[in-house]
């Protein structure tokens, strides 16, 4: 008998989204043991998600009761904003609790154009959602950047009052670590743009260890598999160690454990290779992992798609961002 996963929530999506908010569901994977030859199997860990319950994405479904104490009986996610047209939402929010925005970057990006930096007003968004039961879409607002912050794709903060981003660098611009202030008219601080005069490959998450001013960032080859950076000069890594994609960056509160999410999986130009790692370093607490069939919650921390936030849990889905109300909180990532 097949037993069990450890508590995973999995919030997945698909093009087609229901108008209604959708409460938690429990499934019980045992009941799925054995699907049969007709089942309409998955053949890709980047397509789709396992629904057995056939339910309307988006959707919250468990795979362990105890998750369901967890994120409370009452769990609902629900769209806040949506642009078919644009990958707009894509990486990098971080939650400025003085301002109730969520910052974050979009995707549209290539080796002669920058992707760009956008917020979205919370206290709009709980207005809107207040007003209906249905999917709400708050407008949001592009940042007018300086151009030293290219393909931003990693962040964290606020970081003594402004926003900590990793960006990944674009053509010949380096890759940077960078400060903006999070009011206009956003000025930026260059931190960081070398390893010992050799550039960067291409940023991409960073976290500061609680309690310090150390920050932790992630340096793989994404923006040249991506074909916006040149061929890497460095090894992909994380601080010293060394692995195949190493993505996004997290830690406990008390700053005693790291998180780090290896997406050696997607390729780029190269194609997806679901026999590589897409993983998480370290499992001890509450992880929230961005993944290719939704976002999986193991049984908190932040990734580079999701935000905790005074109205629940912010969560980048490219064209489009969703609000779930959980009664997690998320681990407080201001350095002051």
């Amino acid at each position: 008998m097949i037993a069990p996963m450890i508590a995973v929530l999995e919030v997945a999506f698909a093009t087609a989204s229901s108008t209604n908010a959708q409460e938690a569901v429990y499934v019980d994977p045992l009941e799925y043991n054995v699907v049969g030859a007709d089942y309409a199997w998955r053949n890709s860990s980047f397509v789709g998600s396992f629904n057995p319950t056939g339910t309307t994405p988006p959707f919250i479904q468990a795979f362990d009761p105890s998750f369901i104490d967890l994120v409370g009986s009452s769990a609902t996610i629900r769209q806040i904003a949506s642009n078919p047209d644009l990958a707009f939402a894509h990486e990098a929010p971080i939650y400025v609790p003085d301002l109730n925005v969520v910052f974050f970057s979009s995707t549209n990006g290539d080796w002669y154009t920058n992707n760009i930096v956008e917020m979205i007003n919370m206290t709009e968004v709980d207005t809107a959602l207040a007003s209906t039961n249905d999917s709400v879409n708050v407008q949001v607002q592009t940042l007018d950047l300086a151009d030293t912050v290219q393909m931003v794709n990693g962040g964290t903060g606020p970081y003594k009052g402004n926003l900590l981003f990793a960006t990944s660098g674009r053509a010949l611009l380096p890759p940077s670590i960078v400060l903006v202030n999070p009011s206009s008219p956003y000025n930026t601080t260059v931190l960081l743009d070398n390893f010992y005069g050799r550039q960067f490959n291409s940023l991409n998450d960073i976290k500061v260890l609680p309690g310090t001013d150390i920050m932790f960032f992630t340096d793989p080859s994404y923006g040249w598999l991506n074909q916006f950076r040149p061929e890497p000069m460095l090894p992909s890594q994380w601080s010293l160690t060394n692995s195949s994609n190493p993505n996004g960056i997290a830690f406990t509160s008390d700053g005693t454990t790291a998180f780090v999410t290896d997406s050696g999986a997607a390729g780029g130009f190269l194609g997806n290779n679901q026999t590589r790692p897409t993983t998480i370093s370290d499992t001890n607490g509450n992880v929230y992992s961005g993944c290719g069939d939704g976002v999986q919650f193991f049984v908190g921390s932040t990734t580079p798609e999701m935000v905790f936030t005074q109205s629940g849990l912010v969560i980048l889905s490219e064209e489009t961002m969703y609000l779930a109300n959980i009664e997690a909180q998320g681990v407080d990532l201001i350095t002051y």
